[in-house]
């Protein structure tokens, strides 16, 4: 079942057209990553998604609702924490926690204690006290204290350590095993390949790659390492082939997977000694749809 749903959603600013055409869809229980350099249309999504501005044209649902004419309904179901938080700076981190989850009109006091302590905030601070990181926690003790059936996280951990930035992950993933479904925007790559079923790649507007993680990897290289007892020659004459490095009788390259297997027969005639294969990262694949290119349009 899909409780996020576009279909050719397009938003148009004046003659500037910032998403065009875009079909995407968040299912039960799934953690969806949507993944785009800044600029991309990402922010865009999320606004009409969440109900801030109207589609020019395509429709929008959630939960069966439409964004924008239900928005309120939808917003009782919802928790939504952006990549930079502002708050309220003569309130505390717990009274701004309270206030967004009476907001809601549902939350879990033992859960609101729970995460303040996993998170390590000290709740009687006044928020104009907090570093960006603690502001970020505020906004992620409240998501996670209630008991919303779809999480939309635009650029969460942004100015959390390292620590933190575990503790978050735990959080979607427990929020998954109990059935939410979590739309998560995110520039952190890794952070995205331990979370997401399903991402979704945009550009310029455009949805241009949406599959698992596995199916998303024929885009790219594999990494490999070989070492052997002879010294390889004619390596940077075979077809998909590159970033070749060269240390001795050690190699590592690239080669694009639909080639692997002839260059594998090809080194073999060598004498491997040794053979190190990774796996494409999803840093890999979105290098490779975003190499710099001259007069890229700005995405609002």
């Amino acid at each position: 079942m899909s409780i996020v749903q576009t279909h050719n959603l397009t938003k148009k600013f004046g003659k500037f057209t910032a998403l065009d055409q875009v079909n995407l869809h968040v299912d039960e229980g799934e953690v969806y990553g949507f993944i785009g350099p800044n600029g991309s249309g990402k922010s865009t999504m999320i606004r009409l998604l969440l109900g801030m501005i109207k589609a020019t044209k395509g429709e929008a649902t959630i939960f069966g609702m439409d964004a924008w004419k239900d928005a309120v309904d939808i917003h009782k179901r919802i928790a939504y924490v952006p990549g930079d938080v502002n708050l309220w700076p003569n309130l505390t981190g717990g009274e701004v926690i309270d206030l967004f989850m009476k907001l809601r009109g549902a939350g879990n006091k033992n859960r609101r204690e729970e995460m303040i302590e996993k998170f390590k905030l000290d709740p009687s601070k006044k928020c104009r006290n907090y570093s960006k990181g603690n502001r970020q926690k505020v906004a992620l003790v409240a998501a996670f204290a209630s008991d919303a059936d779809l999480y939309i996280l635009d650029e969460p951990t942004s100015g959390l350590d390292p620590l933190m930035e575990r503790v978050f992950q735990e959080c979607v993933l427990d929020a998954k095993k109990d059935g939410k479904s979590i739309l998560l925007s995110s520039h952190i790559l890794s952070e995205v390949e331990k979370l997401c079923d399903r991402v979704g790649i945009i550009s310029e507007g455009k949805m241009i790659e949406t599959g698992t993680l596995s199916e998303l990897r024929h885009l790219t290289r594999t990494n490999l390492l070989v070492e052997t007892k002879l010294k390889v020659i004619g390596l940077q004459e075979l077809r998909g082939i590159s970033s070749i490095k060269e240390t001795g009788q050690v190699l590592s390259f690239q080669v694009d997977a639909e080639e692997l297997d002839m260059v594998i027969k090809y080194v073999s005639q060598f004498g491997i000694v040794r053979l190190e294969s990774a796996p494409p990262t999803l840093e890999d694949l979105f290098i490779s749809h975003y190499e710099v290119k001259p007069n890229v349009k700005t995405v609002i």
